[in-house]
Order: C-alpha cells, then sequence, then structure tokens
C-alpha cells in the first residue's frame, strides 16, 4: 500500500512539475507564432517523450536564437547543445528540410526553425506528432497549417502526415513506391499503408 502511495504521488508531482514547467516557457513566450507548440516540444522532451535530440535538432546557435526569441528570461532552459541527427540519414533529413521551407507561409522566422524540426522528428518510427513531443495530431495539424500552408493543403485526404510528406518528396523525384522512414514499427501501420479510404 505505501508503494502504491508513493507511486501516486511521484505521478502527482510530476504533472505538478509539468505543468509548472510549461506555464513558465508560456509566461515568458512573448505571444509569437510557435510559442505554444515549441513549449509543448520542450516540456515533452524534458518528460522523455518524442525522438527529438537535445536542441529540438537544431544546430547549437539556432537552438540559442529560438530560445532567447520564443522564451527570452526562462531560465531553466535546456542548454544549446548541436543537433544529433542520424548521419546516414542527413540527405534524406534535407530533402525534408528542403520541401517544407519550399512551402513555407512567409510569415515568421520560426518557420524555418521548424522545417529543421519536423525533418529531425521524421527519422523516428511513430506518428509524427509524437515523435516532435505534440500532444495530439491536431497540434501537428495546426503545425502544418501555420508554417507549411501550401503543403497542408495538398494534404486534402487528411493522410497521415509523415507519409504524405515522404509522398511529396516522392513524387518529386519521380518514384513511385515511396515507403516512409521506420513505420513498420509502428503499431498503426496497417491503417497508414493499407489501401486508401
Amino acid at each position: 500500500m505505501k508503494a502504491v502511495m508513493a507511486q501516486t504521488e511521484a505521478v502527482a508531482n510530476d504533472v505538478h512539475s509539468s505543468a509548472t514547467i510549461y506555464a513558465q516557457l508560456m509566461a515568458h513566450s512573448l505571444g509569437l507564432p510557435n510559442d505554444e507548440l515549441f513549449a509543448r516540444m520542450l516540456l515533452s522532451q524534458r518528460q522523455g517523450q518524442g525522438v527529438l535530440p537535445p536542441g529540438l535538432g537544431l544546430a547549437a546557435g539556432d537552438w540559442a536564437f529560438l530560445l532567447a526569441r520564443h522564451f527570452p528570461g526562462y531560465a531553466s532552459a535546456e542548454p544549446a547543445l548541436a543537433c544529433a541527427a542520424g548521419d546516414e540519414r542527413m540527405p534524406e533529413r534535407q530533402d525534408l528540410i528542403d520541401l517544407l521551407v519550399e512551402h513555407r507561409a512567409g510569415l515568421d522566422l520560426s518557420e524555418l526553425w521548424m522545417a529543421q524540426i519536423v525533418a529531425a522528428a521524421c527519422m523516428g518510427g511513430d506518428h509524427l506528432w509524437q515523435d516532435l513531443g505534440l500532444w495530439s495530431r491536431a497540434d501537428l495539424s495546426r503545425l502544418m497549417q501555420d508554417n507549411f500552408p501550401a503543403l497542408a493543403a495538398k494534404n486534402d485526404r487528411d493522410m497521415k502526415w509523415k507519409k504524405f510528406i515522404y509522398r511529396q518528396i516522392c513524387e518529386r523525384e519521380g518514384i513511385h513506391v515511396c515507403p516512409a522512414p521506420s513505420c513498420q514499427v509502428c503499431a498503426d501501420y496497417a491503417k497508414c499503408f493499407g489501401p486508401e479510404a
């Protein structure tokens, strides 16, 4: 019984701590585009969720600039660390970044960082919203619509985002059979790669 009570208390403390960190991040935000999405990713990363490397997959200078611009004065933010994305897939990652940047809204600098972050998360093996550390697929749809509206508009059949992004790259390259990365380990593989509805 004591063990159950201790575990319940630990979970409650973790939830309170997470809520506090998120509230602190948002209290230091300036109301810029992507503040809330970046805060969700940061909080999820601190909780060990998602696949983003330290610095959300950004180079050290970009990471420091993102923090200073979106959460000035937030003293306990993660240290600036260089991107640790897998080198063996670097050309693929650059193709992803190029596609996203080509379709960016052009309204805010953070769209460039978001392109790099989304590309880093595409290296993961789960749904893209989970690999990003977002809280729902709706968060990812908002991210895509706000940052890459022309690309989001092309997803008019509500295809899973990772599969859709890779399909767009394959179409650009003239490749007809185009699997997304690491999807074979996903629990929803059959939903994404079955017949289109």
